[in-house]
């Protein structure tokens, strides 16, 4: 299959002490390549892959006091690239945020694209209200529950490289949190377990670009020798805060689309302590690879049962339902869903 995938422009891919969508869309283009797919990437300059690359120049993060619209007008240039292209494709899976649905218009009998974000708010809906034969994959059930169901073209779950985290046998006696320091995350609310617990905890991640006082007010003041923050973290830094964990702790405050870092700890065979929010429940299976929670005290007891979990059970979890040959396997499936959908339309 000659396949098409469009990251976002802001990072390269993949990016550098960054999760998300731009380390998603590098893992299942290497994935698909692998499966023997002929796989073209468009993607900002520095990107890394095994597929064709078509760089689309510098990172948005990169560019010194880059104007409000630049996103917007680097992705309309890429995505008309993509149009002179299409021909070439049998799909076009995008990852960026609104415009190809209308460049890309002439070709939706192979286009699909994923979210990579909440797809409740007002914006989405009246989106997909105009576009409501845009094929959508998405990557969960609660986020699928969220998109009219003309859109619905598929759920693939995210998956990482089965070798990327080293499986840890033992617990070492702390807690450890990866996110953006922000309400949506509320590492706030793993400080309180953490404190409770009577555990240490390593705070990892970004400082909200969007929500830099959040940082200051609710985690500076409880820093201390046991509560710590230890900054951004790349692959080296996430087994070393991950691996060895007692338990991730998860304790959202929104409706999380998936959430990256939850398989990442199960690589490791560590639990997740997740919040009963967004997509937390259908990734962690309670009892087996963590616990779900909705309270501070919940998770406190969950600390302690999280010790007695088999952390072998764990690791044997994620590699059947969270690697990205797995992921790969079955966004080929939704394409060729897709594709045959398409035959039959034509056909009729």
């Amino acid at each position: 299959m000659k396949i098409a995938q469009v990251a976002p422009l802001w990072f390269p891919v993949p990016p550098i002490d960054h999760g998300g969508t731009e380390r998603v869309v590098h893992d299942l283009t290497n994935a698909l390549v692998d499966l023997g797919h002929e796989v073209t990437l468009f993607a900002a300059d520095g990107s890394k892959t095994n597929a064709r690359l078509i760089p689309q120049g510098p990172a948005i993060a990169s560019i010194p006091d880059a104007p409000p619209s630049m996103p917007s007008a680097a992705e309309c240039v890429m995505l008309d690239r993509v149009a002179a292209m299409a021909d070439a494709f049998d799909i076009i899976h995008c990852h960026t945020e609104l415009y190809h649905a209308a460049v890309l218009h002439p070709y939706r009998h192979k286009l699909c694209m994923t979210i990579h974000w909440r797809a409740d708010e007002a914006d989405r809906k009246a989106y997909f209200s105009h576009f409501d034969d845009l094929a959508v994959i998405a990557i969960s059930k609660s986020q699928q529950g969220q998109l009219p169901p003309s859109n619905r073209a598929g759920l693939v779950h995210h998956g990482i490289p089965g070798n990327r985290l080293a499986f840890e046998p033992s617990e070492e006696g702390r807690l450890a949190f990866l996110g953006r320091m922000t309400d949506q995350k509320r590492p706030d609310r793993a400080i309180a377990i953490a404190q409770a617990a009577g555990l240490p905890l390593d705070l990892a991640g970004t400082v909200d670009v969007g929500n830099p006082s959040y940082f200051e007010s609710h985690v500076t003041p409880h820093l201390s020798e046991t509560i710590r923050y230890v900054g951004p973290v790349n692959e080296t830094g996430k087994q070393a805060l991950l691996g060895g964990a007692t338990a991730l702790l998860f304790p959202i405050d929104w409706p999380e689309p998936f959430g990256l870092v939850m398989i990442e700890a199960m690589a490791c065979g560590t639990p997740v302590i997740a919040w009963r929010n967004g997509a937390a429940p259908e990734i962690v299976e309670d009892g087996v690879t963590g616990f779900v929670v909705e309270t501070v005290d919940e998770a406190v007891e969950a600390v302690r049962k999280a010790r007695q979990l088999d952390r072998a059970t764990i690791r044997k979890r994620f590699e059947e339902r969270f690697t990205a040959p797995v992921m790969a396997e079955n966004y080929l499936a939704a394409y060729r869903r897709l594709i045959e959908g398409s035959a039959r339309s034509a056909g009729s």
